[in-house]
Order: C-alpha cells, then structure tokens, then sequence
C-alpha cells in the first residue's frame, strides 16, 4: 500500500546535527504518512502551499529545540496559521521534560494562530557537556521501540487530519 495515497501531504521539518536522533524519528514519521523530510535551511514557506499536515522537530540543546528551527518558525508567514495544523516533535536524554522542550515552539505557533494537534518525544543519545565522559545518556537511543511509537504517533495524525481529495 502507497501510504501517501491514504495520508495527508505532509511536511516535516526537523533539525538534527549530533547524533541524528531526530533525523531518524523524522524518517519513522514520514514513512507512514508519505511525507517529505527537510532542514529549515531547505523549506522555503512557499513549499507549504499544498501541505495538509506539518510536523516540526528537533533534537534538544541547552533545554530547547535548535535555534535554527526556532528562527524558522519565527518566520512562518501567519497567513498559512489556518492552513494546515502541526504536530511537534523531538529527542532528548531527558524526554519526560517535553513539555518544557516544546513550550518554545508551542510559544511561537500559538501566537501566530498555528493549531497544535500533538506532540511526540522519545529518548536520544545525548553526550552533552560531561556527560561524554560517561559515555552519554541513552545509549542505543531511538531504538526500535522508540521508532515504533513514532510510527504510531504517525498513524494517529494521518487519521485526525482529513486526506486531500
């Protein structure tokens, strides 16, 4: 089966750079829903014309998603804020403080009117500061069990947003 035949279009846009955690949450997401996976640096707004659905993630630096991302959604265009809803994504040694990862995102979405439909966070290899002394923290981080939520995290966003037709 085509999942881009049943699926929403959909976007991705993440930014991963230590360890591609992120990168391969965003390759689990966009295997169920048919979606294309790219860098803010090459998603110019107008490639979000025809989207239904956006996902965007990161991994976590210094408490919150890379900067790069951050600027980029800074300046979404409000215009498209009715357009499509957006659901979040990341990877962190410490993702039961999601909640606190994604606020900055969340933040800016919601005072350019974006709809937030979900969010997803799963554990990540993360060797930040000392913790490379240790050999870091999640070690073999997303596994197969991480990606799989991912996949079904997918699943359910495909299923709350209407297909084109």
């Amino acid at each position: 089966m085509n999942p881009a035949a049943t699926c929403p279009r959909a976007v991705l846009v993440y930014k991963s750079v230590h360890h591609q955690n992120t990168a391969q949450v965003a390759h689990a997401m966009a295997g169920v829903l048919g979606a294309e996976c790219v860098s803010p640096d090459e998603c110019p707004y107008s490639r979000l014309a025809d989207c239904d659905v956006l996902g965007i993630g990161s991994g976590v630096y210094y408490g919150r998603p890379h900067d790069e991302l951050l600027q980029w959604v800074r300046g979404m265009p409000e215009e498209h804020a009715r357009d499509f809803p957006i659901f979040i994504f990341t990877t962190s040694g410490l993702p039961f403080l999601a909640k606190l990862w994604h606020a900055p995102l969340k933040k800016r979405l919601a005072r350019k009117g974006f709809d937030v439909i979900g969010e997803f966070a799963c554990r990540g290899f993360d060797t930040w500061g000392p913790l490379w002394l240790t050999g870091g923290l999640n070690w073999r981080h997303p596994n197969e069990r991480d990606l799989q939520r991912a996949q079904e995290f997918a699943e359910r966003v495909a299923a709350a947003v209407p297909a084109p037709a």
